[in-house]
């Protein structure tokens, strides 16, 4: 009989961060606020680089993202696909860009779809692992 593979924190998606190991939920939601795909990483795994990963094969008509997902890589990524990128600009660029701050009001689903994810204790607590790919 076959062994099973042992874990490790890379497979488990778990990763320093702040002191803390824990792991990070990265979602790409519709606009009615369901899931469309789920990233898990390590805890000091940066948010930009996850963003190319979250919108790969989908024809959003906007993109509203956190500041920690702003660069210039998504940026280009929305432009070349005719992608509206609704991001608010880092605090440290030095000129920050033009953002419709109307629009923007309607990340708060992502934020509400975060606050649902967070009342299953199983995967607060992680007694359970992610079982969507990293």
């Amino acid at each position: 009989m076959p062994r099973a593979k042992k874990s490790n924190a890379a497979t488990e998606c778990l990763g320093r961060s702040r002191g803390a190991i824990g792991t990070k939920i990265h979602a790409c939601v519709e606009s009615l606020g369901n899931a469309v795909r789920l990233i898990a990483t390590e805890g000091q795994a940066g948010d930009s680089p996850q963003a190319l990963p979250l919108l790969a094969d989908l024809q959003p008509g906007k993109v509203l993202a956190d500041t920690a997902y702003d660069s210039d890589t998504t940026r280009a990524y929305c432009t070349e696909k005719g992608i509206e990128a609704v991001i608010p600009s880092h605090p440290n660029w030095v000129e920050p860009l033009a953002m419709d701050e109307e629009t923007y009001r309607d990340r708060n689903k992502v934020e509400r779809f975060f606050g649902r994810l967070k009342q299953y204790r199983r995967l607060a607590t992680r007694y359970e692992k992610p079982s969507f790919p990293s």
